[in-house]
Order: C-alpha cells, then sequence, then structure tokens
C-alpha cells in the first residue's frame, strides 16, 4: 500500500520571511506537505541560522524552524535575482513574508505587482502593526506585539514589573493566524471560486485575539485586568505549588466536583462540604485561605507523592516540565512528540514532533533545515536554468 499524501501536497510556498514568524508559518506548511521554497540572502542567510545554541557554527534551532524547506540564495537588489523571484512565485500558491510594511513595493513586488502576474496567489504578510494604520511602517518584533496586545500587562506577580513569556509567543501565535488564514483564503479561492487575496496579520493583534475577556470586563465594567501571579484570576483553586523537595507542580481544582475530590483527598472534608464553596464564586471569596491550605499541603510532601494523590483523586494537575523532564515522560513518546534526526557530521539528536495529529494523512520531517543555498541548483534548474545560466547568475551576484 502507498504512503498517504500529506494535506497540502501540491501546494507551492515561497517563503521570505526570516527569524521568526514567518519561518513559522512556512514550517508548518512544509510538515503537510507543501513544498516551500526559502529565500534567504547570500549574504549569511536568515540570522535565525546563528540564534541561541549553535552546533559547529549553526543553531540547533534553524534545524528544527526550517525542516523540509529547500534553501535558494537570491540578491533581491540584483535585477537578476529579483527576475527569478518573479519566475518562482509565478506559479507559486502562497507567499509568506514578514517583512517591514513597503519593503516589497519598493522592490516592485506590491500586490497589485503579484495579483497580476498570478492572480491565484495568497499573499500572506506577517509585521508588527499590520499593512495599514499610523504605526504601519514602524519596525515590531513579537516583544511589542506583546506588549502592544495586552500580554505582557497581566503576565507577572502584582508587585513586580510585567515579565515576559518564556519564548517569543507573539511571533510564534501570529504564524499560526497566518497558516488560518492561508488555508481560508485557499478554501475561497479552490471551493468558492474566488481568487488569491491578502491575508494581513499583525502581530500584535494576534496577541490582542488571545485576550479573552479584557476588552468587555473593562468597557462594561471599568475593570482593568492586573498581573496575579500563578493563580488564575476569579476561577479557584488553580495555581503552581511548591511541594517539600522544591519542585513545583500546577494544580487546576476549580470544577466543583473536582474541588471536593480534591479537599477529601488531602483531608479536608470540612471544606470540601463547605456549602459556600459548593461554587467557583464562593471558592473565589476565600482565595487566600484556600490557597494558604494548598500551599501547606504540598509543601509538606515531595512532588511524587503529590503527584501520585493527585492522581488516584481525578485531579487535574502537572509538574512544572523541564526538556529533562519530557524526554522519557511516556505520554510524550506515546504521542510521538520527540523525532529521531541527524547533524550534518551524522550525530543524532531529537527534534520535536508534529503538531497537529491527523489520522489519515499526517505530517512528517523529511530533512532537516538545509545550508544555505543547498537547493540552488535543484530550483533554478525547475524554472529552466541550465549549468551555465546558474554559473553566470553565481558570477553576476545574483545568487
Amino acid at each position: 500500500m502507498s504512503a498517504p499524501s500529506k494535506p497540502l501536497a501540491g501546494l507551492k510556498v515561497i517563503e521570505l520571511g526570516s527569524l521568526i514568524a514567518g519561518p513559522f508559518a512556512a514550517r508548518i506548511c512544509a510538515e503537510f506537505g507543501a513544498e516551500v521554497i526559502k529565500v534567504e540572502s547570500p549574504d549569511g542567510g536568515d540570522p535565525l541560522r546563528k540564534w541561541r545554541k549553535l552546533y559547529e557554527g549553526t543553531s540547533l534551532w534553524w534545524f528544527v524552524q526550517a525542516r523540509n524547506k529547500r534553501s535558494i540564495t537570491l540578491n533581491l537588489k540584483h535585477p537578476q535575482g529579483l527576475e527569478v523571484l518573479k519566475q518562482l512565485l509565478a506559479d507559486a500558491d502562497i507567499l509568506i513574508e514578514n517583512f517591514r510594511p513597503g519593503i516589497l513595493e519598493k522592490l516592485g513586488l506590491g500586490w497589485d505587482v503579484l495579483h497580476a502576474l498570478n492572480p491565484k496567489l495568497v499573499m500572506v504578510r506577517l509585521s508588527g502593526f499590520g499593512q495599514s494604520g499610523p504605526l504601519k511602517d514602524q519596525p515590531g518584533f513579537g516583544a511589542v506585539g506583546e506588549s502592544m496586545g495586552g500580554l505582557r500587562y497581566i503576565t507577572g506577580f502584582e508587585d513586580r514589573p510585567p515579565v515576559r513569556t518564556g519564548i517569543s509567543i507573539g511571533d510564534s501565535i501570529a504564524a499560526l493566524w497566518g497558516v488560518i488564514g492561508a488555508l481560508m483564503a485557499l478554501r475561497q479561492r479552490e471551493v468558492n471560486g474566488g481568487s488569491g487575496q491578502v491575508v494581513d496579520v499583525a502581530l500584535y493583534e494576534a496577541v490582542f485575539a488571545m485576550m479573552e475577556s479584557m476588552v468587555p470586563e473593562f468597557d462594561v465594567f471599568g475593570f482593568v485586568r492586573e498581573r496575579s501571579g500563578n493563580i488564575m484570576p476569579g476561577i479557584t483553586p488553580s495555581s503552581i505549588h511548591t511541594c517539600a523537595d522544591g519542585r513545583h507542580i500546577q494544580i487546576g481544582a476549580n470544577g466543583d466536583a473536582i474541588f471536593q475530590r480534591f479537599m477529601r483527598a488531602i483531608g479536608r472534608a470540612d471544606l470540601a462540604e463547605a456549602p459556600d464553596l459548593a461554587d467557583n464564586a464562593g471558592r473565589d471569596a476565600r482565595r487566600d485561605e484556600l490557597y494558604g491550605v494548598i500551599d501547606r499541603w504540598a509543601a509538606s510532601l515531595p512532588l511524587s507523592e503529590v503527584e501520585a494523590l493527585l492522581k488516584r483523586a481525578e485531579v487535574p494537575a502537572s509538574r512544572i516540565y523541564s526538556a529533562a523532564d519530557m524526554l522519557d515522560d511516556p505520554q510524550f513518546l506515546a504521542r510521538e512528540m520527540f523525532l529521531s534526526a541527524k547533524l550534518p557530521d551524522g550525530k543524532a539528536f531529537k527534534m520535536p514532533g508534529i503538531v497537529p495529529k491527523l489520522s489519515d494523512t499526517p505530517g512528517s520531517v523529511e530533512w532537516t533545515g538545509p545550508t544555505l543555498g543547498e537547493h540552488n541548483a535543484e530550483v533554478l534548474a525547475s524554472l529552466g536554468y541550465d549549468a551555465a545560466q546558474i554559473a553566470a547568475l553565481r558570477d553576476s551576484g545574483a545568487i
């Protein structure tokens, strides 16, 4: 039996992005079968190649972020380099770019030009503030989007300045919206008889869209949600607690029946049966008292015993996982969340698995992030260039 095709097989995606948002969106497409051609500058390529921990000069992050992609180098300031890009875009399905608004227009590749060149093209544009508005020309990284979008304001403890979430979450959220928008646009094109269109994702809006009830709470009640540390404001009990061995655990016992099971399991049947604690409003009114009870209980036992008791009582909980906790965890392993791969010198390493899991047409990793310009000859040959023409492009500085 032949292997099932991937859901995005047959789609051609051109990636002009760098660093995080655009490349992450393209990576998702590549994992599910799209042909992704990553266009990089001949002068070093994507800066992500040199970010964080390097192995023999290349970022380990790069090997994950660029998996399944083909890398070609084009000098977009060179007319022949720009001409190659136009040829690539002429029959592409999706263009993903995260330049500052106006850059492509200066190159003569604005939407009007691209739509005339290829009416079916879907153009995913990821930027700090979107393609319109008074801030559109300003540079904006994920950290700025997280700040303007409201996430940083509510992250941290109430008596301290706002804190970062620990990863570039704003960029990643924007990438997901970009993929969702691209798939919507493809649906419109392929099923509803539409043509290509622009998917305009602003980083601050991508974050803002995740801010739950923050806006109506302010608009209706004048309530500004503030930082609340590890607790979930208004939802009790749900927080992080420290065990006797210094390890930490998140406990979410805010369901009515769950709370009762939890209290009985820790020997506090009196709280389980208290009428005023039967619903969330009553529990939240006694929040400090309840968290004190849970803190003292957790601090009296090592993490393993806390986990075992909560599992028996069917209380949602999890230790705070580090990478070391994940690598041999049965749940991660059962779900194939670690894939084995090889670095260029043959050294084996693990990389994150595929999300989401599709039952009939799952995604996969065929190769890790390529070397800079690794697929120049292959891609250019597919456009009709012969070896002499490719050499001439290289000699002229176009590639």
